[in-house]
């Protein structure tokens, strides 16, 4: 299959979301001169035009997008393609109201925006593959044309009827029969067994709690549906250019769709970044975000979007101050971007976005923002062809699961504090702290590669996932497992014991007697260290070994970090320098190092192919210890035991020949 190596061409991709179809075409020649002068290499047209396209049923308008396409390809931009189905055209929703989705109460929601789209809707999914298949006839020859994008940020959840019909035909295909559903979902608890198919909908509005594997297979199908939508169209284009990759873009860390099952249908894996520039952490926030997204890739990834100043929806948007946006862009880079761009080139002067920045904002050419733009672009043309490809050596992984996510967010669970999201950013970020690089996994892939394995809180556990990490376990590697772990099967159904005994005899647990949820603002004694959110009193084997205790309350004197061999068990959110210093002695112990010691706090550093990243995401001056000699790419300098690193400051370093 196609990657993104073929559309890359030994560069490192830059530009971003372009919107002309908002502006008078003499803007469109000022908008390539621009381009020209910031380094820009491509643009994605086309994300939200199917109005502009088609404004009228069955009506074709594709000549503005003719002189567009021609335009770029006369002053050498690629143009990444969209498929505009993520925001249908009015007339669509006016004629076909049956297009349009319900909300679980029953309620439309209408045209006006974007994303207003029944994705189980037979007319809607025909209308869609039409446009498709006439904007892939029309350019699939235009030598612009690089990549396909469809649609655009996949996230709706639809309750109505078409929607409840496509939900019956996936349940049986799961479960075969009646028997088999009602035993999955348990619907013996409170008389809901269901006698006949048409009973079944989606888990609509209810009096009391719903039943969370119904709403558990929901969210399944629910990305699967959507996925449905995005292969039909990816087939379409690729019938057409099977020589082009097609991409569609993940939201960061957004629990709508299998990212697993989706990534691997996609020639190039996409993704949106926004953190906030207010936020302290957002260096760490990031680098999760692209973790995740490497090894959903495999390899070099996409930054579809990102902001080039401040978003529109935080409430109080901060701007970004000088050297953070050309900070974040390199960081991607390091951790495997090969494409770096944003929403959008020029900023609208309308719209629901229209204090969402761009590239060229409201201020202009001559804005800091556009000036940095302009220098960030300069470099990854120079730098591109050294960094592109490159691979991201990782020896320790973190476990994720969608399907886990979901199902530990149901209603009546022991504590609404626990979120998957947060204590996986905890996690993370703690070895992060310990300037260690991860990978992510799903807990049923191969893990033999890592030396150590993290496992921050997995709720739902299949059999094949526990086996995997007993058998990994077992062939000498090493694991980190936080609490509430394995407590579900693949049909949340709580398996005996509270946690699955396979996984209590890995981590030398006999019993798990409760589960102590903690307030906010509560904590609990563990000796060295504090822990949140969560406590466990549990019973350890005889040949466990409690690394950690708690003191006084309920618990006093039962094991908070319990390890048996190789295996560990944390059962408590250890405060964030305690949880680093945890995971740095395992990852020590396990043969897993960092890029590089003795690296001053806030700087990271980041090994991708023969290249060393040193991103520093602090304000001051800060010297940083490189033994050896290098050449710093940037700045060409050569640099013989340290560096120093200014505001924001970011280095690419090649080891040189000693004198």
């Amino acid at each position: 299959m196609p990657s993104l190596d073929d559309t890359t061409r030994g560069r490192v991709l830059f530009g971003g979301d372009y919107n002309p179809e908002q502006w008078p075409e003499e803007v469109w020649h000022d908008d390539v001169a621009l381009m020209r002068e910031a380094s820009v290499t491509s643009v994605t047209l086309g994300v939200f035009s199917w109005a502009r396209l088609e404004p009228r049923p069955g009506a074709r308008d594709f000549g503005w997008l003719d002189r567009l396409m021609d335009l770029m390809d006369t002053h050498g931009i690629g143009v990444v393609l969209a498929t505009p189905t993520s925001a249908p055209p009015p007339w669509l929703g006016r004629l076909h109201p049956e297009t349009l989705p319900r909300d679980e109460n029953g309620r439309i929601e209408w045209w006006g925006s974007r994303q207003h789209f029944a994705h189980s809707s037979a007319v809607y999914r025909r209308h869609a593959a039409a446009i498709t298949e006439d904007l892939a006839a029309r350019y699939a020859h235009h030598p612009a044309l690089r990549m396909w994008h469809i649609n655009n940020e996949y996230c709706t959840y639809d309750w109505g009827d078409e929607a409840a019909a496509a939900f019956r035909r996936w349940l049986r295909a799961r479960y075969t029969s009646l028997g088999a559903l009602n035993t999955a979902w348990g619907t013996a608890f409170w008389g809901q067994g269901y006698d006949d198919w048409q009973e079944v909908l989606p888990p609509r509005r209810a009096h009391y709690r719903k039943n969370p594997t119904h709403v558990l297979d929901f969210k399944r199908f629910t990305s699967d549906a959507l996925l449905e939508c995005f292969l039909a169209e990816r087939d379409i284009v690729r019938a057409h250019t099977p020589h082009l990759p097609v991409t569609t873009n993940f939201m960061p860390l957004w629990s709508g769709q299998d990212g697993w099952r989706w990534a691997a249908e996609e020639d190039v894996v996409s993704v949106d970044v926004y953190p906030d520039p207010k936020d302290p952490l957002g260096g760490r926030h990031g680098a999760l975000v692209q973790d995740l997204t490497r090894s959903q890739a495999g390899g070099p990834w996409m930054l579809m979007e990102q902001a080039a100043g401040p978003v529109d929806w935080r409430g109080v948007n901060h701007p970004k101050p000088a050297g953070l946006n050309r900070l974040w862009s390199w960081q991607a880079v390091a951790r495997g971007a090969d494409a770096v761009c944003y929403f959008q080139w020029r900023q609208s002067r309308q719209g629901a976005e229209k204090f969402h920045s761009g590239m060229v904002g409201h201020a202009g050419a001559e804005s800091r923002t556009f000036q940095e733009v302009k220098r960030l672009g300069a470099e990854l043309a120079r730098l591109g062809g050294e960094v592109s490809g490159g691979r991201v050596p990782a020896e320790v992984a973190v476990l994720h699961d969608w399907e886990s996510w979901w199902a530990g967010q149901q209603e009546g669970r022991p504590s609404d504090l626990l979120d998957h999201a947060e204590v996986l950013t905890a996690w993370h970020g703690a070895l992060w702290d310990a300037h260690l690089v991860a990978d992510f996994a799903h807990p049923a892939h191969d893990l033999s590669p890592y030396k150590l394995v993290v496992v921050p809180h997995l709720y739902l556990l299949t059999d094949t996932a526990i086996d995997n990490l007993i058998a990994y376990a077992q062939g000498g590697g090493s694991l980190v497992c936080g609490f509430f772990t394995g407590v579900a099967d693949h049909d949340d159904r709580v398996r005996p014991g509270g946690m699955d005994a396979r996984l209590r005899a890995l981590l030398g647990i006999r019993a798990v007697r409760e589960w102590w949820p903690l307030d906010a603002g509560e904590s609990v004694d563990c000796g060295e260290f504090t822990g949140t959110l969560w406590s466990e009193e549990l019973v350890p084997a005889r040949d466990a070994v409690p690394e950690a205790s708690y003191r006084g309350g309920e618990l006093d004197g039962r094991p908070a970090v319990l390890r048996r061999g190789r295996a560990r068990y944390v059962s408590t959110l250890p405060a964030p320098a305690a949880l680093r210093d945890l995971l740095a002695r395992a990852a020590a112990q396990a043969g897993a190092r960092p890029p590089l010691d003795a690296l001053p706090r806030g700087v990271e550093a980041v090994r991708r192919g023969d290249l060393l990243f040193l991103l520093h995401h602090g304000r001051g001056e800060v010297r940083v210890p490189v033994p050896g000699r290098h050449r710093e790419l940037l700045s060409g300098d050569t640099i013989e035991g340290a560096l120093t690193l200014g505001r924001h400051g970011v280095a690419v370093l090649r080891e040189a020949a000693p004198r």
